[in-house]
């Protein structure tokens, strides 16, 4: 279930059964202070904070078992190993996939969907075949097929957002060809919180025979995902975005295409056997890993996913859905305030602008106030350029966000107008 606006309605009551002053004690950067203020996190869509279970996971790490993995038969090493293949079982069990085979440890999303253009992508496409995105996309699910589109002469095809920013089943249904190639598109969107219809989406190019890349750095977070379920080919997402390290993320991929795409980099641990005439590439996933990982961002990637498991993904997704309702109501009170993209399936971010504030200015002075939320174009430009604003003003919520967090907001804000009434 995604979280849905409705705000006709009242408020709702806050999630029963969901102790957000209990998950706030588990993250010790919401106790300090920022300009002399206390810290209003809205940030979390740029990057999600850390529990101490994290923190406390890859300390261990750091200070009892680092060591290379996979390389050697010393005591450290068979730990470091053993923890970093146990993290690879925890991101299996977390999407569902079919088998550790499928899952791939990348740097974040957006490598993982560079090394599906380069290693799906480019040995594939010809000049006149088409990828098709949505004009809802991240610059990392943008850039690296304009380049591909460079290197082999394919068309990119864009199915465009309505004036809610959304992206109708119909728009990409219509924009589907027999030249279609691959379908690239977020599953929520970063910029305006929607929520696209990933299965009904994969359904449609499935008929076609293409497959469905998905873009669930947003999704992650705030929805649960399950591979097998939603029938998509690659699944990637970002560690930091989940409440995890920086620096780390998955790329999640059919066995069966995993298998016929090539390694797209060279190096140690991605090889079975080398010589000066030839190279005999090691199995799955680890012919997709070369050199060596970011073994204690894995450890603390699969510390940040249990947490969110022991959390309880629907409870998460309810407590954020009450506060996204709660914020969009109280927001809407404040004159001349606009939130930008209000699809009726959305997850817990709201854009907003206030006439005659940029969100430069506005960003800066709510620092002041202690509350942090990202102003600019959110690397989704031609987001930006569609609805005709340079940038706008970006709250965005985690497990740990509360109502206090939406008041302090709304205090900063009521401050922001005063000084440029």
């Amino acid at each position: 279930m995604s979280a849905r606006v409705d705000v006709s309605r009242s408020i709702a009551p806050q999630a029963a059964g969901y102790d957000v002053a209990a998950v706030r004690a588990a993250f010790p950067i919401l106790t300090r202070q920022v300009h002399g203020k206390p810290l209003t996190y809205l940030d979390s869509a740029a990057s999600a904070q850390r529990p101490q279970c994290v923190i406390d996971a890859v300390n261990d790490y750091e200070t009892r078992h680092h060591a290379n993995v996979h390389r050697g038969v010393h005591a450290l090493s068979q730990e470091a190993t053993d923890l970093f293949e146990g993290a690879r079982d925890t991101v299996r069990q977390f999407l569902n996939a079919r088998s550790t085979r499928e899952i791939v440890f990348v740097r974040g999303t957006t490598e993982a969907i560079n090394l599906v253009a380069q290693s799906y992508g480019r040995p594939r496409l010809q000049p006149g075949d088409e990828i098709l995105i949505t004009g809802l996309e991240h610059h990392a699910n943008i850039v690296p097929w304009q380049m591909l589109r460079e290197q082999t002469g394919a068309k990119l095809v864009v199915a465009p957002i309505d004036r809610t920013g959304n992206v109708s089943i119909d728009a990409i249904d219509a924009r589907l060809s027999d030249r279609t190639r691959l379908v690239a598109v977020t599953h929520v969107s970063n910029a305006l919180g929607t929520v696209l219809p990933i299965r009904d989406i994969v359904r449609a190019a499935h008929a076609r025979r293409v497959p469905v890349l998905v873009d669930g750095a947003q999704a992650v977070p705030h929805e649960d995902v399950d591979v097998q379920a939603l029938g998509c080919d690659f699944y990637a997402f970002s560690s930091h975005k989940v409440y995890g390290p920086t620096g780390v993320g998955v790329l999640y991929g059919r066995e069966e295409l995993l298998t016929e795409m090539p390694p797209w980099q060279g190096g140690g641990d991605m090889i079975l056997a080398v010589t000066f005439d030839k190279t005999t590439y090691n199995s799955l996933p680890y012919k997709f890993e070369a050199g060596t990982p970011n073994i204690s961002g894995v450890v603390g990637l699969a510390a940040a996913l249990r947490y969110v498991e022991a959390l309880g993904r629907p409870q998460i997704r309810s407590h954020e859905h009450q506060l996204l309702d709660y914020a969009t109501q109280r927001l809407l009170t404040i004159p001349g305030l606009t939130i930008i993209g209000t699809a009726p399936v959305k997850a817990a971010v709201i854009s907003f602008t206030i006439d005659g504030i940029h969100p430069h200015d506005l960003g800066t002075i709510l620092d002041a106030e202690g509350v942090a939320i990202r102003t600019g174009h959110h690397c989704a430009m031609p987001v930006m350029d569609f609805f005709e604003l340079p940038a706008t003003a970006r709250a965005s919520f985690g497990c740990y966000s509360d109502r206090s967090d939406v008041d302090r907001l709304l205090a900063a804000l009521a401050a922001a107008q005063k000084v440029f009434a």
